[in-house]
């Protein structure tokens, strides 16, 4: 996406920022937001926040309690106030004056408010395996989407059992469901039930539970201002009205024994596979997003065939699966359905126009020299050659918006990737991507030609990379790997060599233009004089966990509702609750909302998706940004 395309801009006034938007079609398909005005409670302060909505550069707000206005002038030059929390129930209301109209939104406020919005969970049961072994569930991945065309989001969320497993390992899994919450505490939603649950898809025995076998989509695909969800199902998948897909009593769990082949080596001793699913239809559903009906159900393209195709013979590589929304049109969002990438990979691109789900297009990587085994455990969609439509980032690898390859850089298969813009006058979109291979290690390429940069060459399996700008004494965004120490700038310089710096996820949070870092519990600032990581006081997250093991990932974390800020996601111990956490920081820039942002949208969709990686925007979001 180079800059000379980068054409459209947003004025914004006083300390506001310009932000460059890709080269999309002027009609492109994007969400029809509302306000997402919240207030959240911290100490005796209460903090509201709000959206700032494209056009919107000339508007100014204001906030009233009970008709009494609290801001002495015009709210200009943030989408952000702060005032002393009543101590009693009141309603404030927020105006915007737009195109000489005055609009309001009305919000109430309760004294037992926290810094956190709250959405009791509907808990599934506690279950029992075929051979007899106990299993429970907690809450993990999330994903958003406007389910009942009101502009604000609903909650799509994946219960987990605790026996849940990585396609390399035998056993029994229990049942994975998705659920759909309304999130109360938003304007406009305060009159609405106390149960915010609305209904639970049942993914049945046929789907095994693990972080690699369900990648659920939720986007508005066919335009009518409601998401749907579109997923892998089988033989007894439930949808959320009751009704079964396909065979409702086929159960094509497998038990007994098998010979374990790993990179073409036959193991002497057999391999008990029971809880595998290696046989049996396999299907891709479009579910309906207010009532999680299922609207379509085809096959899922491609068919696993024989499994000892894809490099092994216990359906390791075979199950091995990824999934993205893209504007392979530059107008319109596909769901691409993806599958493996240690050996042969398949990218399925599929159109939902509300009745038919059409494929649009197959990418197999077998047909093209070089760009099999090159995919990651996620990947990351953007227009990286400025032609308006969409490429698809596969690890080392990428394929263009036609299905066909772009480049491939033969690097192999990571577990982590990141792609933006990473400095304020850049020309191109960049990534910066590591390695399993102990070989290869780290490095930074341009998006559109996988022309290396620089690289961090390392003996070690890099299971883990961040790209975040966190320090301003340099230029554009620092990167860093789980493999070294420091940090390095855009140049390739190597800055704070003996610092270990958290890599597992990141989040804009204190109200600076640099970005903080998320992990195990915590919303960290790099001080970058000290050359340590310090706890930003304000984010507490007490008796939450983090999900996926040493990962720690939040069950999501996006610009949910309020300002250009993001909210983290996460769930109490107990899984009984989920927790939306924003800041009570204030700010003094003003952004339109960071979901406009179709880069950053898109990576929300696939936040979800395999290892979870923080979203991105299209653009230069850092200190020094243009103005």
């Amino acid at each position: 996406m180079k800059a000379s395309l980068l054409t459209t801009l947003i004025a914004l006034l006083t300390a506001n920022t310009a932000i460059a938007q890709p080269n999309y079609a002027s009609d492109i398909q994007k969400e029809r937001l509302g306000r997402g005005f919240v207030c959240l409670k911290e100490g005796d302060s209460l903090a509201f926040s709000w959206r700032f909505l494209e056009g919107e550069e000339k508007v100014p707000f204001s906030i009233y309690q009970e008709g009494k206005r609290l801001n002495e002038q015009n709210i200009w030059n943030a989408t952000f106030f702060k005032t002393l929390a009543p101590k009693e129930k009141t309603t404030f209301l927020l105006t915007a004056i737009r195109d000489n109209r005055e609009f309001s939104y009305e919000l109430t406020y309760h004294p037992d408010q926290r810094d956190y919005l709250s959405i009791p969970l509907n808990k599934p049961a506690d279950g029992m395996t075929p051979d007899g072994r106990p299993y429970t569930y907690s809450a993990n991945d999330a994903s958003v989407g406007d389910v009942d065309g009101d502009g604000e989001y609903e909650l799509i969320l994946k219960w987990d059992p605790s026996n849940s497993r990585d396609n390399s390992h035998e056993g029994y899994t229990g049942h994975v469901y998705i659920d759909c919450y309304k999130i109360p505490g938003i304007s406009g939603k305060d009159g609405e039930s106390a149960s915010p649950f609305l209904w639970r898809i049942d993914l049945g025995p046929n789907i095994r539970a693990g972080a690699h076998y369900t990648q659920f989509l939720v986007y508005d695909f066919d335009g009518n201002g409601r998401a749907e969800i579109i997923m892998k199902t089988a033989d007894g998948t439930v949808d959320g009205t009751g009704q079964a897909i396909g065979d409702a009593n086929a159960n094509w769990v497998m038990s007994g024994t098998i010979n374990k082949d790993i990179d073409g080596k036959v193991s002497k001793k057999a391999t008990n596979v029971s809880g595998r699913i290696l046989q049996g239809p396999e299907y891709l559903t479009v579910f309906e997003g207010l009532t999680g009906r299922a609207l379509k159900t085809v096959d899922y393209i491609p068919p696993r065939g024989d499994v000892a195709s894809w490099g092994d013979n216990y359906g390791n590589r075979c199950d091995r699966f990824l999934a993205a929304v893209a504007y392979l049109d530059g107008k319109h969002p596909s769901a691409v359905m993806c599958r493996g990438y240690y050996t042969k990979s398949y990218l399925a691109a599929y159109d939902w126009n509300g009745t038919d789900l059409t494929l649009r297009w197959l990418f197999d990587s077998e047909k093209e020299p070089g760009y099999s085994g090159q995919g990651n455990h996620n990947l990351r969609v953007g227009d990286v050659d400025g032609d308006g439509c969409d490429e698809i980032t596969y690890g080392s690898m990428a394929v263009d918006h036609d299905g066909t390859g772009l480049y491939t850089t033969r690097m192999g298969h990571g577990d982590a990737i990141h792609q933006l813009a990473f400095y304020p006058d850049n020309t191109h979109l960049q990534i910066w991507d590591v390695h399993e291979n102990q070989k290869d290690g780290s490095e930074f390429r341009d998006a559109h030609t996988g022309h290396v940069i620089f690289q961090i060459k390392s003996s070690d399996d890099v299971g883990r990379g961040m790209a975040a700008d966190i320090d301003p004494t340099n230029k554009g965004v620092e990167m860093w790997s789980s493999s070294q120490l420091g940090y390095f700038d855009v140049r390739g310089q190597l800055h704070a060599p003996n610092a270990r710096i958290p890599a597992n996820s990141a989040v804009w949070w204190d109200g600076d233009l640099l970005r903080e870092l998320l992990d195990r519990n915590a919303v960290m600032k790099w001080n970058w004089n000290k050359e340590i990581t310090e706890t930003v006081k304000d984010f507490k997250a007490e008796g939450c966990a983090f999900n996926n093991g040493t990962k720690m990932n939040p069950c999501l974390s996006a610009d949910i509702f309020g300002d250009w800020r993001e909210e983290v996601v996460v769930h109490n111990r107990e899984s009984s609750e989920l927790r939306i956490y924003s800041t009570t920081l204030s700010t003094e820039h003003r952004f339109p909302c960071l979901m406009l942002d179709i880069p950053y949208r898109i990576s929300v969709a696939t936040e979800n998706v395999g290892y979870n990686q923080p979203p991105e925007p299209g653009f230069y979001l850092g200190h020094g940004m243009k103005r």
